[in-house]
């Protein structure tokens, strides 16, 4: 009996250890990298629905470098800060907060994603991730067509 315990306790461990390797972490202080663009996706864009509103996209220095080379190493992170567009006064204005997207890159732990990592923060929350072990589903499965550009959908301005 104590043997079948250990090894119960040993697997849900060994499970949790396998969760948390595959974890996408919050991007502290990503508003101070390099900002990529900004676009707004309007309705009637096919992913209206799930992601309209402004989007500001932000990379990390080993980002920077991945876009202008095309090649991304370990550690890359990119970041959609997705937030509602208001019109005020002829003017477009940024709203509140509705997800943060975050990508990693790090070809080992990332295999079934291409490489990277993805997770989503409601309300741009670090304690509200919404993507978990569903990545596949709810981000790489757009991402997969965009293979030739590295699986994103943004380039480096100049």
């Amino acid at each position: 009996m104590k043997t079948l315990l250990f090894l119960a306790m040993s697997l849900s461990a060994a499970n949790a250890l396998a969760a948390d390797a595959m974890k996408v972490a919050y991007p502290d202080g990503y508003r101070d990298w390099r900002h990529v663009k900004s676009m707004e996706l309007k309705p009637g864009h096919p992913l209206y629905e799930s992601f309209g509103g402004l989007h500001h996209i932000y990379a990390n220095p080993k980002a920077v470098k991945g876009y202008r080379t095309g090649k991304f190493q370990d550690g890359s992170v990119i970041v959609f800060d997705l937030l509602e567009a208001r019109n005020e006064g002829n003017a477009l204005t940024e709203g509140k907060r509705k997800v943060l997207g975050v990508m990693v890159r790090d070809k080992k732990r990332f295999t079934d994603t291409g490489g990277w990592g993805f997770e989503g923060f409601a309300a741009g929350d670090p304690g509200k991730p919404v993507v978990g072990g569903n990545a596949a589903q709810a981000c790489f499965g757009c991402h997969a067509p965009q293979k030739e550009s590295n699986y994103l959908f943004s380039n480096l301005r100049d």
